[in-house]
Formats: structure tokens, C-alpha cells, sequence
């Protein structure tokens, strides 16, 4: 088994402790040498500001390559736009491009009167600065707003003809629920990567709740998986054994690239990465 290429999404912190708690993942992380790393956005842009503190300390501390995610939720082109800016101006040229999510307690998007009315708009706007490599969201289960798989490839395609790089997908737990979405985007002419999002199960009651929620399949053999590890408190084990089985079963695939969302908690995906011969190949050199 070929050795991966690994990435890792952080969120920024909203509090001292939680300041503290991504320092710690950061410096756990960073020795595996990742060919990236993102920054998450809060629903409705409510983490504006701490992603932009996030994004550059992360850059100039640890000299990571920084992707912040960017929505297009309640700001306008110009706010947007200059945020990107913003990016540029302290040496970060890699953008995830996202639509968002609508503020809590919001049905739907509305775009601002404003902003970019979807994605596309914001990754055309993004390109034509020509200062950015932008990735993209991608769903191989069907995303909650999208009629069906077939909807979200044809999406995908506009973003990437839009001037999209690559795509980091959203999390799933069979290999097959990737593979089956990455022929179908094939075959609608897509060649630009697509790489996988890995979720370490942390917590198995919040993530089926939160994969009920966007739209992930959920295997019934999961819930008895984890009712048995529950019993024997052993979850953290099964939970490293699952992520290791899917991710060597995607390598197997052809995958290069794999991209774990952490939760700001570096356990269980440093000990994935481990499993996978992803093990410390730097030494962080952190600046003041």
C-alpha cells in the first residue's frame, strides 16, 4: 500500500481554551507534513473575523499551506472579495470556495443583495483575480438541497469549469459511496482531483446526528458497531480501525490524497495517519 499524501481541516477557536486546544492539534499535526491545511467558516459567516486570525497565525507560526474556506453568506462581492484580498496580502493563495450555510434558524440561502448569489459566482470572481488555487466542496452522498447524485456531479462540473482545481468531498464511511461518485464524475468529464474527506468518529452520537443532517448515508452495521464498542470502552479503538480500513481500501482505489476533518482534536487522526505510514517527516520549526 502506497503511503498518502494527507491535509486537515481545523476550526477556528471562539475561546481561550479552545485557542489552546488548536494549538495543540496544530503542533501534533504539522510534523506529518501536510500538503495543506483548511480553516473552516461558521455558519452564516459567523466566524469571519477568527478565521482570518486562525488562517494567519497558522501560516506564520507554523508555515503551513493555509486554505480558508470563503462563503458567499451575508457580505457583499466587495466584502467578500476584499477578505480574499486580505489572503493574498499576508501570502495565502489557497481558497476553499463555498457557498455556506445559512445563519441558525434561517430556512434557506438568501444570497445579500449584494454577494454572489451561489458558489460559482464566488470561485469566476476568485479565478479571474488570478492569485488563487480554489478547491471545492463535493458531496457523494446526495447533498440535502440537491435532487439527487447526478445533481451534485453537474454542480461540481460548473464549479470547476468556473475555475475550481480540486475538490475535498464530504465526509462518508463506505469506500464504495466514493468510488461510485468519482466514476460518475469521470464520466461527466471531470479531471480535476477529488480527494476524499475522512471523518475519525470522535463521537459516534454526534456524528449520526450530524450526518442525518447533511445528507451522509448511514450503514445500520455502524450502530451495532459502536453499541459493542460502547459496552467494552473500546470506541476510540474501533474508531481508528474503521478510518484505517476505509482509507487503505481507497488508496487500494487509486486515491493519493486524503483530507481528515480533526475536529480540533489530533488523536485519533495522527494515530489513522500512523496506520496509514504517515508518521513525522518534519520538525516543526515554530516562529515567535
Amino acid at each position: 500500500m502506497s503511503t498518502p499524501r494527507v491535509s486537515f481541516e481545523f476550526f477556528p477557536p471562539q475561546n481561550i481554551e479552545a485557542a489552546f486546544r488548536l494549538s495543540d492539534t496544530v503542533r501534533d499535526l504539522a510534523p506529518l507534513d501536510p500538503s495543506f491545511v483548511s480553516v473552516t467558516y461558521g455558519a452564516g459567516g459567523t466566524t469571519r473575523e477568527l478565521t482570518h486570525d486562525a488562517v494567519a497565525t497558522i501560516h506564520k507560526r507554523y508555515g503551513l499551506n493555509v486554505a480558508a474556506h470563503l462563503t458567499c453568506v451575508d457580505a457583499s462581492r466587495e466584502e467578500t472579495l476584499a477578505i480574499a484580498e486580505t489572503y493574498a496580502g499576508i501570502g495565502v493563495n489557497e481558497i476553499v470556495a463555498l457557498r455556506g450555510d445559512p445563519p441558525k434558524g434561517a430556512k434557506g440561502f438568501v444570497p445579500h443583495p449584494e454577494g454572489f448569489a451561489d458558489s460559482v459566482e464566488l470561485i469566476e470572481a476568485l479565478a479571474a483575480t488570478g492569485k488563487f488555487n480554489i478547491r471545492v466542496g463535493a458531496y457523494p452522498d446526495p447533498h440535502p438541497e440537491a435532487a439527487d447524485t447526478d445533481a451534485d456531479v453537474a454542480w461540481l462540473k460548473r464549479k470547476i469549469d468556473a475555475g475550481a482545481t480540486s475538490a475535498i468531498t464530504q465526509f462518508f464511511f463506505e469506500p464504495e459511496t466514493f468510488f461510485r461518485f468519482r466514476d460518475k464524475c469521470e464520466k461527466a468529464g471531470i479531471d480535476a482531483p477529488i480527494i476524499p474527506g475522512i471523518l475519525p468518529i470522535e463521537n459516534w452520537a454526534g456524528v449520526r446526528k450530524f450526518a442525518t443532517r447533511c445528507g451522509a448515508h448511514v450503514p445500520g452495521w455502524l450502530d451495532d458497531a459502536f453499541d459493542k464498542a460502547a459496552r467494552d470502552g473500546r470506541e476510540d479503538l474501533l474508531s481508528v480501525a474503521l478510518a484505517t480500513e476505509l482509507c487503505a481500501d481507497l488508496i487500494e482505489g487509486g486515491v493519493k490524497d486524503l483530507h481528515f476533518y480533526t475536529l480540533n482534536k489530533p488523536q485519533l487522526t495522527r494515530d489513522v495517519a500512523h496506520a496509514l505510514g504517515v508518521t513525522p517527516k518534519v520538525t516543526l520549526q515554530e516562529v515567535a
